[in-house]
């Protein structure tokens, strides 16, 4: 039955995104007005969208690597799948309960990394490869300091366990204390998802369209998916680890309360959160390559290292 919902979690994520955040919120702040033609208030264009990419052909290029190529998009939704599994909804609403649910969650994160290169090199093309081994060399530099910030929570939590990190913030959520930690998390997330301003790895007018280049149909659509889902996803940590998670302040949710309303506040939590990362995203203009490495290594991981050691010593200090 889990597995069931989560199969439609993950979906209905990415669907939510498009449609609430690119199709109607955005367009409202840009003042674009084709996202509102389809249907009325342009509420069937998620539809119109989701056609248009099942009617084109699904075209391989003649020198790539087929199985690579075409198991990439699924890595990449694989990735987002496997984040849901651990985020708890509730004081029983949970896929997978793990001790150390944290690492869990962010191993198969990286796994997006894997999908960039298998998608590269795959496609057997100088713009896919370039792209990828750019994409690859910012999530790998930005996976360090996202990692970092998770540190200094389970520092003050004392556990890995998401459920256990949840109720660690019974009486003030980890978005106080650690309010440099979330500001570092949301960056690197930011960036781990490729969105402006750290979009180089796809960027059009430099690198046609990145390791997505020779990619149609279907399979860009997976990408394209994935990238929506995952945005869903870290917005899902987010909550977890900073935002108190199923958890209302000053108000102590148990049994059938914690069960109906769980699900409820983590998805209104996940929502002002992403509103937050795609509001980043059509305001910002897009950074160089070099600044976005010198962004990571030289101001991101340096300021997590001085969170941590923050964290540490108040956490002895209190005990």
């Amino acid at each position: 039955m889990k597995l069931a919902v989560l199969l439609v979690v993950v979906p209905t994520c990415a669907a939510v995104f498009t449609q609430l955040f690119l199709f109607k919120t955005m367009a409202h702040m840009q003042s674009r007005l084709g996202p509102m033609e389809t249907g009325p208030h342009g509420a069937f264009q998620l539809v119109a969208e989701g056609l248009k990419f099942l009617q084109k052909e699904d075209l391989f290029p003649e020198r790539a690597d087929r199985l690579v190529f075409g198991l990439a998009p699924i890595v990449a939704l694989l990735s987002t799948f496997l984040i849901f599994v651990i985020i708890p909804v509730g004081p029983d609403l949970v896929v997978a309960g793990l001790d150390t649910g944290i690492l869990y969650a962010l191993a198969v994160a990286s796994l997006s990394t894997l999908a960039v290169l298998m998608a590269g090199w795959g496609s057997a093309s100088k713009y896919s490869l370039l792209g990828g081994l750019r994409a690859a060399a910012q999530l790998l530099a930005y996976e360090i300091p996202l990692v970092l910030a998770v540190v200094g929570v389970v520092i003050q939590a004392g556990t890995l366990s998401m459920q256990q990190i949840v109720g660690a913030q019974d009486n003030v959520w980890f978005v106080f204390p650690q309010c440099i930690g979330f500001v570092i998390f949301m960056i690197s997330a930011q960036a781990e998802l490729s969105q402006t301003p750290f979009d180089m790895p796809v960027a059009e007018t430099e690198l046609v369209a990145g390791h997505l280049t020779e990619y149609s149909g279907l399979r860009f659509l997976l990408f394209f998916l994935s990238e929506l889902a995952s945005a869903a996803a870290f917005s899902a940590l987010a909550v977890t680890l900073f935002l108190g998670g199923w958890r209302l302040p000053f108000v102590d949710l148990q049994g059938t309360a914690a069960a109906m309303a769980g699900p409820l506040v983590v998805l209104i939590k996940v929502l002002l959160v992403g509103f937050v990362i795609f509001w980043f995203r059509f305001s910002l203009p897009r950074l160089r390559e070099d600044q976005l490495q010198a962004f990571a290594w030289k101001a991101l991981i340096p300021l997590s290292l001085v969170n941590i050691v923050i964290t540490a010593v108040v956490k002895v200090a209190a005990s």
